[in-house]
């Protein structure tokens, strides 16, 4: 039920007014509460909104950002949030909040974005499509306001709801063009508001915004819209210029994912490459990494079953179907032409320490470059679709999935470059040098990698290597020290996040931790309450997944000399390791036997 202190506090909500239109029962007592003008703030008054005896909505009065509230605050200091709801009243209320002439309005801004950031948790595209030409009043979709008071109101209603599709576009970009629903709910809204610019000259402004989101260059003037002169012309230019609802049409082919090429049984070459690739453009880069003739390898598709497919020169080298099912490996040509395999290590005695002769700050400002590619390509929603796991979701974490599979080879490359050195002084100068580039991992502000290789001295398989560690001088081991406490889970990563609090954008977070923050506040908190959605539930887990946001805030700029440049960026993009744990621990006895 429903406590009302004051009858303000109905006045001052549009969302109460309409409602009450429209059959809501409101209870008020007539007994006054007793006043409390101390610790007025330790209060917090709620109202329930029903329809048919079901409540629909629950909102709660808070002060505004500003100074703590005393017993005379300004009731223009005070709003109405939502604690609870369904989907269509949850909407309604955050349309009914929103201030377009005002200076912007922050918070109200906020409780949108965390509207269109989570919606997909409880409703779909086309429920949200539909509800939001529900609420664009017209005589088509029955929202139809009535009276001279109302009747002003509607070309305030219509820019409400187009400023909330134009943050939603902008929010999702290319996610809608894969979405039918979305395609002819804007084409749909694109009409109304050509049908209505002639008779509200105010939403021309929104009209040509609108446009430049959808990519029609050409503009016009509110007279071209007159009844005489729109007809089917302008309609016609929507349809011509469906370039932002069409492009998608190729993305799969145009989509990078990593494709590993097993040059042993334990061991691959990571390719970062288009699904489009070939099998001859996989081969040479493989080739290049390995360091042997191209012309003396061949890529084989392998099947679960055992069964083996040389590929052809022009074939492509990735499919679903093959990713689902088996590997691709590299085999050499025999005189005869017949395919062998490469045996365990036989590959690994021919490699060179080339990482040794490389620099160390431009090396890890290569992996900077290349994890910045990844995180930069993620979309907000892919935590939400990991988080909430919902059916399908892994088309809508591929970017997400990449740079936390980046992680875990780069942790793996650390453990593989160290343990394939057979020689000790020159595997104490690899362990020197991976805390070096740690170090610079740091300092350029990529957190993703600095967990990576951390965590790669760390490995088990490594850790062990006790005559290694005993040659590294103070210092570097001082400076690893250092570098450990970071990444020290105790307080909930205080150390991590106090350091990464402070270090300005742009920069790239460790993704693991950031997704475990996500899943904890969806596992601590329902969804539904009532079977209302909990909507300051997804007020935190939105507020989260905003730190992409503010990571992204600026760009980095990559800085590499340009002869070593390719070198590097090919050794980087390009990860050889070991996938095997156990394969790494053999690796590691053979090098230091247990005493």
């Amino acid at each position: 039920m429903c406590k009302l202190q004051e009858r303000d506090d109905i006045a001052r909500i549009e969302l109460v007014q309409k409602l009450a239109r429209e059959n809501c029962q409101f209870l008020q007592t007539d007994k006054k509460e007793p006043e409390k003008p101390e610790h007025q703030d330790d209060e917090v008054t709620t109202v329930q909104v029903k329809e048919q005896d079901q409540t629909v909505l629950l909102l709660k009065k808070v002060q505004c950002c500003g100074p703590a509230p005393t017993a005379g605050s300004a009731e223009s200091d005070w709003r109405y949030v939502v604690v609870s709801g369904t989907p269509e009243k949850i909407l309604e209320h955050l349309l009914n909040d929103l201030h377009l002439e005002e200076v912007q309005d922050k918070e109200t801004e906020t409780l949108l974005d965390d509207f269109l950031l989570t919606y997909t948790v409880f409703m779909t595209t086309d429920d949200l499509c539909q509800a939001l030409l529900r609420q664009y009043p017209s005589l088509t979709s029955g929202c139809c306001y009535q009276g001279k008071e109302e009747n002003s109101d509607v070309p305030c209603r219509k820019r409400k709801v187009l400023h909330l599709v134009s943050q939603w576009i902008a929010l999702y970009k290319d996610w809608l063009h894969e979405d039918e629903h979305s395609k002819m709910f804007l084409k749909t809204i694109y009409r109304n508001v050509l049908d209505d610019v002639y008779e509200y000259p105010i939403l021309e402004k929104e009209l040509k915004e609108f446009q430049k989101i959808l990519g029609m260059h050409r503009r016009h003037t509110v007279d071209e819209y007159s009844p005489q002169r729109k007809n089917k012309a302008l309609f016609h230019q929507f349809s011509l210029k469906e370039n932002w609802l069409q492009h998608r049409g190729t993305v799969t082919e145009a989509e990078e994912i990593f494709c590993h090429v097993y040059i042993t049984e334990h061991s691959y070459v990571s390719v970062k490459a288009k699904v489009s690739s070939t099998a001859q453009e996989i081969l040479k880069v493989v080739a290049e990494k390995i360091q042997h003739a191209e012309e003396d390898l061949a890529l084989v598709a392998i099947t679960f079953s055992g069964e083996k497919h040389e590929l052809q020169p022009n074939d492509l080298a990735i499919s679903k179907s093959l990713e689902a099912s088996g590997r691709i490996c590299v085999y050499r040509k025999d005189l005869a032409d017949t395919l062998n395999p490469f045996a365990e290590n036989e590959e690994s005695q021919q490699r060179s320490m080339r990482i040794l002769g490389m620099n160390t700050w431009d090396l890890a400002l290569e992996l900077m470059n290349f994890d910045w590619s990844l995180f930069n390509s993620i979309h907000e929603q892919e935590l939400i679709y990991f988080t909430f796991s919902r059916q399908g979701s892994g088309e809508h974490t591929v970017n997400l999935s990449l740079l936390l599979q980046r992680c875990n080879e780069v942790q793996l490359w650390v453990a593989t470059e160290i343990l394939l050195c057979s020689q000790l002084g020159k595997r104490v100068q690899l362990v020197k040098k991976f805390i070096k580039i740690a170090a610079h991992c740091k300092a350029q502000r990529n957190l993703n990698s600095f967990f990576a290789i951390v965590m790669g001295l760390n490995t088990a398989s490594v850790s062990r290597l006790s005559q290694t560690w005993e040659k590294i001088p103070g210092k570097f081991k001082k400076l690893f020290s250092e570098l450990e406490s970071l990444t020290d889970p105790s307080l909930n990563h205080k150390a991590y996040r106090d350091a990464f609090k402070k270090m300005k954008p742009p920069k790239i977070p460790f993704m693991p931790l950031l997704l475990k923050d996500v899943t904890f506040i969806h596992e601590g908190n329902k969804t539904f309450l009532d079977n209302l959605v909990n909507f300051e539930k997804l007020h935190m887990i939105a507020d989260t997944v905003r730190t992409l946001r503010h990571c992204r805030t600026n760009q980095f700029g990559g800085d590499v000399s340009p002869k070593e440049h390719q070198e590097l960026k090919s050794y980087v993009n390009h990860l050889y390791v070991i996938d095997s744990q156990q394969a790494l621990f053999e690796l590691s006895h053979r090098l230091e036997p247990r005493a």
